[in-house]
């Protein structure tokens, strides 16, 4: 009878190892068969801004890498929050990701009924893109050939320069808030629903400035339709070795980078996060990628997953002591 007993012991530890082993064995596979239809990454901007600028060249080789469709679904408003809405709603079943950014640390200080938390309702897969903010101008609305130019003439007339953001709520705004702050200027800060649209409106001289990523203005400024005044970083960015940081201009304590990166809704299964994270570090290692990220001025990251969380709890802390310092309020 013992002896029975303990074979059937036998065996069920080995049906029970069995079928872990079936379940590891089908979870990798299904990560491995990931993707089988359209994936869609969702940007919270108007098309032509600076997420707009890495999102798409990494569909692009994502598609191409995948054998499966991937899209990019623009879903604009309130500062980016309207997408990230959307996406923290979506179905967590690995064919919806979204391309978040440093805009989405500065929200809960200036949206305080979000519906939807950044650092917890979505899995963070990886950083995509990192890219210093620049002081830009139109070359004819604005004389100024220098960041202590720009200064004296905002001072000599407060509120007559305008400077656009990707709306309310995002790192152009809160840089133009935080630039203000430092240097004691006043500029007029108009709101649109993208980096896009407002670089539009800066190309056509309806508005004077603008704090932009480098992401989406590099191609302006290396083409001279946009002049470039310092950089808010704490070193020169590769792509424009002659423009200086703003220390360098003269002005301490502006430094802003803006961060582009890849998150899934809460619940996604683990296995395809990793799999998207595995793609992701192909990706950059890929002469198509690197290409591309060298002509919008960011350096190839490596942050992914819990990295990728502890960085928008940083930054969620460092922003919002920014809104409090600048008082910025939503109008």
């Amino acid at each position: 009878m013992k002896n029975r007993m303990r074979h059937i012991a036998v065996a069920a530890a080995a049906l029970v190892v069995s079928h872990v082993g079936t379940a590891e064995t089908a979870r990798a596979q299904g990560a491995d068969a990931w993707p089988q239809k359209t994936v869609t990454l969702v940007v919270p901007f108007a098309a032509g801004g600076g997420t707009d600028a890495f999102a798409r060249p990494f569909a692009a080789w994502l598609e191409n890498r995948v054998g499966q469709r991937v899209i990019i679904e623009n879903k604009a408003g309130a500062g980016g929050t309207v997408g990230a809405s959307a996406a923290a709603k979506a179905a967590p079943d690995g064919y919806t990701f979204f391309i978040g950014a440093a805009h989405h640390a500065i929200a809960p200080a200036l949206y305080p009924k979000l519906d939807y938390a950044i650092e917890k309702d979505f899995e963070p897969v990886g950083v995509l893109a990192v890219v210093p903010q620049v002081v830009v101008v139109h070359p004819e609305k604005v004389q100024a050939k220098t960041l202590g130019e720009l200064i004296a003439a905002a001072k000599a007339s407060p509120g007559k320069l305008s400077y656009g953001s990707a709306g309310h709520g995002t790192t152009h705004h809160l840089a133009g808030e935080l630039f203000k702050l430092v240097t004691k200027t006043d500029i007029v800060h108009v709101p649109y629903r993208g980096a896009g649209p407002a670089l539009q409106d800066l190309l056509a001289g309806h508005i004077e400035m603008m704090f932009d990523g480098l992401g989406s203005s590099a191609e302006q400024i290396t083409g001279g339709r946009l002049r470039a005044l310092a950089v808010a970083d704490t070193r020169r960015a590769a792509l424009l070795p002659n423009v200086p940081t703003a220390a360098e201009a003269g002005v301490n304590g502006y430094e802003v980078t803006t961060w582009y990166a890849v998150f899934a809704p809460k619940g996604t299964p683990p296995a395809v996060v990793a799999r998207m994270t595995e793609l992701m570090k192909e990706g950059f290692a890929s002469r198509q990628m690197k290409d591309a990220w060298d002509r919008n001025g960011s350096v190839i990251p490596d942050t992914f997953g819990e990295a990728l969380r502890s960085l928008v709890v940083s930054e969620i802390g460092r922003w919002d002591k920014v809104v409090k310092e600048a008082n910025v309020k939503l109008q």
